[in-house]
């Protein structure tokens, strides 16, 4: 099946070209400035972000896992505190709940969406849990009436893990809004990315903004002047908030190409439903930010998938697995005494998915040349023929 066409799993070209005048002109600006560190674009753009979001502030760090840190200690989360994750997430997740001393307690996940499952969720909380951690992946939102809801039951503080869901909504509300605070990251690849790393901290709440803001930059709210020990070195670049400043005003346009596709993706690939190939489930309208079209391959599709990675990388088409090891099987975190079995849903989901390539700009064209190998695949199946 080897071809000259080639589809990447994301192509950030087709995001910068159109805009390559206004994203030199807003790195110029910041070099004829001089102001590298903190200067004015972090300023506007840590505004506009926030009003993005629909929330009052933002405070810029160096990545998205320092949001989720910072953020975390912000909120007073810290050692003695139990913290509610999926277990379904990148580590960074994880990372940020270790960094702030808390205890990490994973809960298992919705076979259909991948989300955090938040009956699992309840029924893990105890005295000890100060906060829950709603990963809303893939960009899908968790559920905010559901979340709201077992949160103010258990008073227990929301901390959204946004990092995939720039521009998200569920029931009317957009990711970043939901909780006491929330984490982005602005990695080149999410919906909106730097060109280089950096991360968010969005909230309603003014002294815990402040509160990052000074954890930020060494625990200090004015030069040489440090009020807090557990402050470090997490800013984000002024050149990256400058070229997130221009990409800001394009990212509802993004979304909606994004949502166009996987609307494409879910048309196309219905033959192969009653087989067992099937998408996730989109719970939320065009308020997906499908950041990743992620499709599962179940125990009853007589695809392997491993072979069907083999073949689209034969055809040129790059694909990916989000995550093929869930948290809790991770080599480095084997010290939190979790084994296999303990979350089989996630577990399951980890020897199911694949993600398909998925980007703005990706053309039609592209799109059904991943089908058309897909389907190829599916052929030369004995039970699909």
């Amino acid at each position: 099946m080897a071809s000259s066409r080639f589809v990447p799993f994301v192509d950030l070209s087709q995001q910068h070209r159109p805009l390559h005048l206004d994203l030199m002109a807003a790195i110029t600006s910041v070099a004829e400035r001089g102001d590298y560190i903190l200067g004015k674009s972090v300023v506007e753009f840590e505004q506009a972000f926030a009003n993005y979001c629909g929330v009052h502030y933002g405070v810029g760090v160096g990545s998205g896992t320092d949001a989720l840190t910072l953020g975390l200690q912000a909120c007073g989360v810290g050692p003695g505190d139990q913290v509610i994750l999926p277990v379904n997430t990148f580590v960074a997740t994880l990372i940020g709940v270790l960094q702030v001393g808390a205890t990490p307690v994973f809960v298992d996940c919705d076979l259909e969406t991948g989300l955090i499952d938040l009956a699992a969720a309840e029924r893990a909380i105890t005295s000890r849990t100060r906060a829950i951690i709603p990963v809303h992946l893939y960009g899908q939102m968790v559920s905010p009436q559901a979340l709201t809801s077992l949160a103010d039951t258990h008073n227990v503080i929301i901390f959204e893990d946004a990092a995939q869901a720039h521009g998200a909504e569920r029931e009317g509300v957009k990711a970043g809004s939901v909780g006491l605070a929330s984490a982005f990251s602005f990695y080149p690849s999410k919906n909106l990315g730097a060109m280089g790393d950096g991360g968010m901290v969005v909230t309603q709440q003014d002294v815990i903004s402040q509160t990052v803001r000074s954890l930020r930059n060494y625990g200090s709210t004015r030069k040489y002047y440090h009020t807090d020990p557990g402050g470090t070195n997490s800013r984000l670049d002024t050149l990256q908030a400058a070229v997130l400043q221009i990409k800001l005003s394009h990212l509802n346009a993004w979304n909606c190409d994004r949502n166009r596709l996987a609307q494409r993706y879910d048309e196309a690939l219905k033959p192969l439903a009653g087989f067992g190939l099937l998408p996730m489930v989109n719970h939320s309208g065009r308020g997906h930010a499908y950041h990743l079209y992620v499709i599962r391959l179940t125990s009853d599709c007589p695809i392997d998938r491993t072979r069907l990675q083999q073949e689209l990388a034969a055809c040129d088409i790059q694909s990916g697995i989000h995550y093929p090891v869930p948290c809790h099987l991770q080599p480095a975190f084997q010290n939190l005494d979790y084994q296999v079995g303990d979350f089989p849903v996630a577990e399951q989901l980890s020897q199911e998915i694949l993600s398909l390539p998925m980007y703005p700009g990706m053309t039609d064209e592209q799109l059904e040349y991943v089908v058309e190998i897909i389907m190829a695949v599916a052929e030369n199946c004995p039970v699909l023929i």
